[in-house]
């Protein structure tokens, strides 16, 4: 049976693929080329599925895939989310090609990123604000002149 080779022995596909699947579980969105995206599809939606069946020897075959123990946790949090979904847990949009080898890359995400994504911006941004409106107090009791625009994103 003919196998995405990717350039690459046995044993480094097979780890590069184990590090991409675990990537994306863990993180729900990856930039990588669009080969490796359409090399590593069908081992993150078996790796979904498993979560999905939720059982011991699941977890334990996922285990045996993935690389770390919080994607493993991760993976079994977020399969529920596909419910009655018989398949198609990821989309690949294609992003153009990079500048110093022309390679196309393409974004990989599990579907229903987007809302998680978006919490983690606005976590970062109130941590932000925070830190910005600590730190302009400080220079206030300090007796400096706070900037008018530091750490402001200029729009």
């Amino acid at each position: 049976m003919a196998t995405w080779k990717l350039g690459r022995n046995t044993s480094h596909r097979q780890a590069l693929l184990r590090n991409l699947v675990t990537s994306l579980i863990l993180e729900e969105r990856i930039e990588t080329s669009a080969v490796r995206a359409k090399f590593m599809r069908p081992h993150v939606e078996k790796m979904i599925t498993l979560g999905k069946r939720g059982d011991l020897a699941a977890r334990r075959q996922a285990a045996a895939f993935l690389m770390t123990r919080a994607a493993v946790d991760k993976l079994f949090d977020i399969a529920p989310r596909f419910g009655d979904r018989e398949g198609g847990y990821l989309r690949i949009i294609r992003n153009g090609w990079k500048k110093g080898d022309g390679t196309e890359t393409a974004l990989v995400e599990l579907l229903g990123a987007e809302k998680t994504l978006e919490a983690k911006k606005e976590k970062t941004a109130e941590r932000r604000a925070k830190r910005i409106e600590e730190t302009r107090k400080q220079m206030e009791e300090a007796g400096e002149q706070p900037l008018a625009d530091a750490g402001e994103e200029k729009k």
